[in-house]
């Protein structure tokens, strides 16, 4: 009994233990209520691209000597930006231009990169993350985007889920869904920003989408699901936090593989959706998943 109290005690008393859990809540709570919104709609794919789209930016930060996160912000909005306007032509599906502007952003990032000699280890915090590197002025920067996201994801919910349910019927009521697009990548791209240092580029894709998929098998209730996503999203930081503690190994790769134990104890487990499931009762109008999601307005 008490190893496990100096276990959760211990890291306490250190300033950088108890910055790197700020962040891992922040960054678990804000990907888990936007990453809501990308497994609704399907586009886990922009999660990833967005990932490796701020590496242009973070590259030019490095070479210029100037601030990373607000150098992969700009790159990864600017490519939001760039894929949500090329993507309206509808010749074109939303998954092939994401892919186009990815490949993109990364060669460039490249292109970059190589005109600093001696890059490698400098970034490696970019790539694998470093949470427990986490400064003062980074926590602050996380935590003001962080509450940004969150309150515009409040006022922007209903309209989202308006047009990720029927398009063509938003823009018949007047929802501007090329704006709402490009919100909710603009959103994506701060949420993956602010987790870098948590997770690293190579792994944020799992702190933006597998909350999110644990807390859709959990219910078939919109507001239910925002407040399990991020739930998920920030319990599974935290342990694999403590994880990284305990047996002083990689906190980024220790948070990713504790939110993907959630999800498959979530898909074997799931009270009406899991492998291992009790007996379905009928349904009823209340319990259907779309019905839940439609008396969701704007």
């Amino acid at each position: 009994m008490n190893a496990v109290v100096d276990l959760l005690a211990g890291p306490w008393e250190y300033d950088f233990w108890r910055r790197a859990l700020l962040v891992a809540l922040l960054s678990g709570l804000v990907c888990g209520v936007v990453g809501t919104h990308v497994v609704l709609r399907g586009m886990a794919f922009i999660g990833d691209a967005v990932a490796h789209a701020v590496f242009p930016g973070i590259a030019t930060a490095f070479v210029l000597g100037t601030n990373l996160v607000i150098g992969g912000a700009v790159a990864g909005v600017v490519t939001a930006l760039l894929i949500a306007v090329v993507a309206q032509n509808r010749r074109l599906k939303e998954d092939s231009v994401i892919g186009i502007f990815f490949a993109a952003a990364f060669g460039l990032g490249i292109v970059i990169l190589s005109a600093a000699p001696g890059y490698g280890g400098s970034l490696e915090s970019f790539l694998f993350g470093s949470i427990l590197g986490i400064s003062d002025g980074d926590v602050v920067s996380v935590a003001v985007i962080g509450a940004i996201l969150l309150l515009t994801t409040g006022l922007l919910n209903g309209r989202l889920v308006a047009a990720t349910l029927d398009r063509e019927q938003a823009r018949a009521v007047g929802l501007p869904v090329f704006w709402l697009d490009l919100a909710l990548y603009v959103m994506v791209t701060l949420a993956i920003v602010i987790s870098l240092q948590a997770v690293g580029n190579v792994l944020v894709l799992a702190l933006l989408v597998t909350p999110a998929a644990a807390a859709r098998l959990l219910t078939d209730r919109l507001g239910v699901m925002m407040l399990l996503a991020p739930a998920i999203g920030a319990g599974g930081s935290v342990l694999g936090l403590y994880l990284s503690y305990a047996f002083d190994l990689a906190a980024g790769g220790l948070i990713v593989l504790s939110l993907t134990g959630i999800f498959v104890l979530c898909w074997l487990f799931a009270p009406r959706h899991g492998l291992v499931r009790r007996p379905r009762r009928p349904q009823s109008t209340s319990d259907d998943p779309v019905g839940a999601l439609v008396e969701v307005k704007s």
